[in-house]
């Protein structure tokens, strides 16, 4: 125990809490049990420390960070540590990278029900499986997933200045006002393309010319690491899911033919399709359905794009295609909080009520003339004009 206290207090030394990301107070740290999903890379151990250093900084002794897949925990147990913890006065317990344990849920289960006055946090991979573990923890942990950099947190970082977020509402009825007092204080595009090619991820201001090289290592370990782990992925099988993803970044954007791929890149239908479900599961791609009729949702997506525009630009950064950045981009800030799905007529059909039409600053408004509810998010536009909206601005969601 003494060791793990040591490791954490030199953490907490470590980190830096002059940019603390919003979704600190989208969570209700109050709750016994709490976890946070996510990708890797995208600032949950990051998040975590920071909250401890904001909140426990005059009380180390009742609050402790363990890494889970740290050698330092090999020959422990989540409930010896718990009890361990408790005893010494322990309140908050905060696990990180929990997936890397293999009976994680029924012993959070056993804490949970033991230990009535501690609270836990723990993180763990977007394919942490909440509801299909062998405990069910549904019914006593409240679950957070948790994006990367939203392009209005990347303007914080990069200008030290504070964004309100913006409601989908505000900005199809507002976006003329909002643009004007963004507009005041910042000039967006002066920062936009480098948010696309190099601002989702946090680490990235901390070794810039890395960033590559480091996100390209992200996506090693979901292939390598968390897919095989989690989702039982055979590593042979490893090659034909990055050129999958190759071929996904590069494409105008990617409209899913089954047999086609299959047979390019040597994968059975099932299996294909399998992949593609892990793959949205772990972060690495968004999966578009068609609109579900009577709550019908269809297994084989309409498109697919890259989770994020930061992929496209690492994975084929001469071929990233400006039509498919764009449309990346609206459906990762969009696709956060909303429901998004393939429109017959539009690129977008969100919230089962508004129709999106993607373009650069010269698209027109006459393929959503007909369609109601339809709006234009157009690229390289500081300001929209009606139902013509910036697309930089849907990046202030969250």
């Amino acid at each position: 125990m003494e060791d793990l206290f040591r490791k954490y207090s030199k953490k907490l030394q470590r980190v830096e809490t002059n940019f603390v990301r919003s979704f600190i107070n989208d969570v209700n740290w109050n709750a016994r049990l709490i976890g946070i999903k996510g990708a890797r890379g995208v600032g949950k151990t990051t998040l975590l420390l920071q909250y401890m250093k904001l909140n426990f900084s005059d009380k180390l002794e009742e609050s402790l960070y363990v890494s889970l897949d740290t050698f330092g925990f090999k020959d422990r147990t989540l409930i010896g540590l718990a009890d361990d913890f408790v005893r010494n006065g322990g309140k908050y317990l905060f696990l990180d990278e929990v997936h890397k344990y293999s009976n994680w849920a029924q012993e959070l289960k056993n804490i949970y029900d033991d230990h009535a006055e501690l609270k836990v946090v723990f993180t763990g991979s977007s394919l942490l499986g909440i509801l299909n573990a062998r405990a069910d923890l549904s019914r006593r942990a409240i679950i957070y997933y948790m994006q990367g950099l939203s392009f209005r947190e990347y303007l914080e970082m990069e200008t030290g200045q504070k964004f309100d977020k913006v409601s989908l509402q505000d900005i199809l009825k507002n976006h003329l006002k909002i643009a004007t007092s963004i507009n005041g204080k910042v000039k967006p595009f002066q920062y936009f393309e480098n948010y696309l090619k190099y601002g989702y991820y946090p680490f990235y201001q901390e070794e810039p010319d890395l960033y590559e090289q480091r996100l390209e290592e992200v996506i090693n370990m979901m292939l390598e690491i968390e897919l095989p782990l989690l989702r039982g992925v055979d590593l042979g099988f490893v090659p034909k899911i990055k050129q999958l993803l190759a071929i996904i970044s590069e494409s105008v954007p990617f409209i899913l033919n089954v047999s086609n791929l299959s047979d390019k890149i040597g994968i059975n239908r099932t299996t294909l399709m399998t992949y593609l479900h892990y793959l949205e599961e772990v972060g690495l791609t968004i999966n578009l359905q068609k609109e579900a009729k009577g709550g019908v949702k269809l297994q084989k997506p309409a498109k697919i794009y890259l989770e994020n525009t930061n992929l496209m630009f690492t994975l084929s950064p001469s071929k990233a295609n400006i039509g498919n950045v764009r449309e990346t981009f609206f459906a990762n800030q969009l696709g956060y909080k909303n429901k998004l799905s393939h429109h017959e007529k539009t690129d977008f059909f969100v919230n089962d009520l508004y129709s999106f039409e993607i373009g650069g600053k010269d698209k027109t408004k006459k393929q959503i003339a007909t369609i109601e509810n339809s709006y234009i998010a157009a690229d390289d536009i500081e300001y929209g004009f009606q139902n013509k909206i910036p697309l930089w601005m849907f990046g202030f969601l969250y």
